[in-house]
């Protein structure tokens, strides 16, 4: 299945494509300026940095919006918040509730007016509530990226980008150090409200260290669900319970896997900026190239497709993905 029919570009984003400013240094404490400068009285929020967030849905997304509303109309009401807190951008968005509008609109039946309708404004009070339970998790997310941005600065306190290969893993040691519940929505949420900020103040270079973040949080969780599928795939076979895959987690990490399996494993942990590099040593030595491409699509529909339709989740993976199958095609 083609992710790219379900997943809106997100290149600028993610940092993948080329950068239209040099390399300079940054102030010191633009992060403690990202924390207080979010306030209700300076007027609305700009629009998402996340390319799926500016623009009008294409027939595909349309489609998958669809199917999120059917199913959420036909949720019990005690099943909404832990489905709204999964997608909440989308779910929150005026397209959303738009699009319930247009389908009352256009049903026949009055029962299914009636359900999307209650939908509608079950919906509103149900994002409230979840709004209201995530401003703790919000505020902790934010000390967590502070976290992983402050790691991206020099030894003078200032961030000088393009980042140097020492910074770029100093971020990671702090990502892969972050517990798997940590690396959620409110985590993209706020990475997202932090570029939406440096973006808004022209400062590119701060929007380049998000976009690392991001990078580094797509390959970290991607390589987490690999495991963790291994280790569920191999309880299954061996009719184990979920306590016997738990327990194999970590035995999975050093089992006997495939050429392609290891290279794969490599590039999620390592700078995007030597993709190239290791790819064609690997290829050189004992990688097909088509293997390769089959192990990050069988990745794509194993993993990707797992999560939350619309989510920011879904987005960031899929499109990590999608780049790095571009350039292993293009070597």
């Amino acid at each position: 299945m083609k992710l790219g029919l379900l997943i809106a570009p997100l290149s600028v984003c993610l940092g993948f494509a080329p950068p239209a400013y040099l390399p300079q240094k940054i102030r010191c404490g633009i992060t403690q300026r990202f924390l207080s400068d979010f306030s209700e009285d300076d007027g609305p929020r700009e629009q998402s940095r996340f390319e799926g967030m500016q623009r009008e849905p294409t027939a595909n997304e349309l489609a998958v919006i669809d199917d999120m509303i059917t199913k959420l109309s036909n949720a019990k009401p005690y099943e909404l918040p832990n489905a709204v807190s999964r997608a909440i951008r989308v779910v929150s968005s005026p397209r959303f509730f738009l699009r319930i509008a247009e389908r009352a609109d256009e049903a026949t039946d009055a029962m299914e007016k009636e359900k999307l309708g209650a939908l509608a404004e079950n919906l509103v009070n149900t994002i409230q509530a979840v709004v209201s339970m995530t401003e703790d998790s919000l505020d902790e997310r934010a000390k967590e990226v502070e976290k992983v941005v402050k790691a991206a600065s020099e030894e003078d306190g200032e961030f000088l980008v393009p980042l140097s290969k020492e910074r770029v893993e100093a971020m990671r040691k702090e990502v892969e150090g972050l517990e798997e519940e940590s690396l959620n929505e409110a985590f993209l949420s706020t990475i997202d409200a932090w570029m939406n900020k440096a973006h808004q103040d022209g400062m590119d270079g701060m929007v380049q260290i998000m976009q690392t973040a991001l990078q580094i949080y797509a390959g970290t969780v991607i390589s987490r669900a690999r495991v963790r599928l291994q280790a569920n795939v191999a309880a299954a076979v061996s009719g184990e319970d979920q306590a016997a895959a738990d327990a194999l987690v970590e035995a999975a990490k050093e089992g006997e896997s495939s050429a392609a399996s290891d290279l794969l494993e490599k590039l999620l942990h390592i700078d995007t900026n030597e993709w190239e590099m290791e790819i064609r040593k690997g290829i050189e030595s004992d990688v097909k190239k088509e293997a390769l491409v089959s192990e990050v699509q069988k990745t794509m529909e194993s993993v990707i497709l797992g999560l939350e339709n619309g989510s920011m989740a879904q987005r960031v993976q899929a499109e990590f993905l999608r780049e790095l199958v571009t350039r292993i095609e293009a070597i």
